[in-house]
């Protein structure tokens, strides 16, 4: 067997290899030997039938199919088997295989486009020339969280002594005509609404404003261009609006009471302060993730790396099974996703790929600094992941098994690995730089 190998475009390589004809011819006998002892030929015994009447059976040039295709299997693995020891040449999936020339006499030349882990030249990975960014929390924030809670809390009540405004509840009743003529969609007894979330047509509810419960008003109303009935875009119509009911949100005030009615809290003070040691923990937990986000980012602009196709296939694959993942909890079949996005599965991919060649090239940068510094996960860190991930999805059998499959467990590893790349990171800097606040 010849081989020569010569180094190809997005990490892979081209292995030429040339096999003589004595060696095709013993595989075209074994194929015949192969195929007669598997397919019953009337007058002989199993193994024993002559090529030209086995042919007759199982059709013509089978037995050179079935020869071609061992010989290439067999040939391939030979080469692996040959280059197992050279530490330069790691290959990390099937080969494309193309025949050069399969012709019987003739030796069978035949191309195997074979990828390989590709190399991963990093950049300045530690230095970088940034800190993390912890928000401030403040008086201003602390209130408006009160100021939430308080709206959450409000009731309605009547809003008899005075008219309409903005942020009020109303319930109208309206008759919308277009030359005098009522038009469907354009009329209702009992609408409720709240002034000013603009629920109906633009500038509607501004007409509500100055009304009390009770009195009418008439206007007219363009439709904007784009209104979802394509009937009415752009057309003028005449309303008659009554307002029917006001109702205005009371909101309970902010005192000790309150701050009681939302927890074990003393007083009002008691609730703020720990409205503000949450915004605080909110605020360092942030600041630790944007800060690996900012890290990761660095370190994949100053790295260089040529990805092969084959993983971000393998990492659009990863993605759709996330997406499947996600539908799978809200209840919604890929089937019925793709049939309300209008997209085929080819076409989800095509959209998925650049975001999974991303993230290719980060994991692969990530997995380079995670050999360099030496971090690795144990096999009991993944099984352990695989016992959590089940029992979280133990509801939905089909999701669990699917951490069982090897490409779930590739995909848990690199995650692990990943987010110990990033921590020890980020400790470092912090052990580094002790006047920074911690962030944990």
């Amino acid at each position: 067997m010849h081989v020569t190998t010569t180094p190809s475009e997005k990490s892979t390589l081209l292995v030429e290899v040339e096999l003589p004809v004595d060696r095709v011819a013993r595989a075209v006998a074994d194929a015949t030997r192969r195929l007669s002892q598997r397919t019953g030929v009337a007058g002989f015994r199993p193994g024993k039938a002559p090529r030209g009447m086995l042919e007759r059976v199982i059709g013509e040039g089978a037995v050179w199919e079935e020869a071609v295709e061992t010989l290439v299997d067999a040939s391939y693995r030979d080469w692996l088997k040959g280059i197992a020891d050279d530490p330069s040449i790691v290959v990390i999936g099937r080969p494309s295989i193309d025949l050069v020339e399969a012709e019987e006499g003739k030796p069978l030349r035949y191309t195997a486009k074979v990828p390989l882990r590709p190399e991963v030249r990093l950049g300045d990975y530690a230095s970088f020339p940034f800190a993390p960014e912890i928000d401030a929390v403040d008086d201003a924030k602390v209130e408006r969280v009160v100021d939430e809670l308080r709206d959450q809390q409000a009731t309605l009540g009547p809003a008899e002594e005075r008219a309409a405004a903005k942020g009020d509840w109303a319930v109208i009743g309206y008759v919308g005509t277009r030359d005098g003529v009522p038009f469907d969609g354009g009329s209702s007894e009992r609408m409720p609404l709240v002034i000013g979330e603009e629920r109906l047509i633009p500038g509607f509810e501004e007409h509500l404003v100055g009304l009390r419960a009770g009195e009418s008003a008439e206007f007219d109303i363009t439709f904007p261009d784009d209104y979802q009935e394509e009937t009415l875009r752009g057309a003028t119509a005449h309303f008659a609006v009554e307002l029917k009911e006001l109702r205005e949100k009371i909101v309970p005030p902010a005192d000790d009471d309150f701050a009681r009615s939302m927890g074990d809290f003393a007083d009002l003070a008691a609730m703020r302060a720990e409205i503000r040691r949450r915004l605080e923990r909110n605020a360092l937990d942030r600041a630790r993730h944007g800060f690996a986000d900012r890290i990761i980012d660095y370190a994949v602009k100053n790295a260089t790396v040529e990805i092969p196709d084959i993983l971000v296939d393998e990492e659009v694959e990863v993605m759709h099974d996330e997406l499947k993942g996600a539908l799978a909890r809200q209840g919604i079949t890929e089937e019925a996703y793709l049939a309300a996005m209008g997209k085929t599965t080819e076409e989800l991919h095509a959209e998925l790929r650049p975001g999974a060649e991303e993230r290719a090239k980060t994991l692969l940068v990530l997995g380079e600094i995670a050999s360099r510094e030496g971090i690795d996960v144990p096999d009991r860190d993944i099984i352990d992941e695989i016992i959590r991930a089940k029992a979280r999805y133990a509801s939905e059998p089909k999701l669990a098994a699917y951490f069982d499959t090897p490409r779930a467990q590739a995909a848990i590893r690199s995650s692990l690995r990943r987010s110990r790349v990033v921590e020890t990171l980020i400790d470092r800097w912090l052990a580094a730089h002790p006047e920074h606040p911690a962030i944990p």
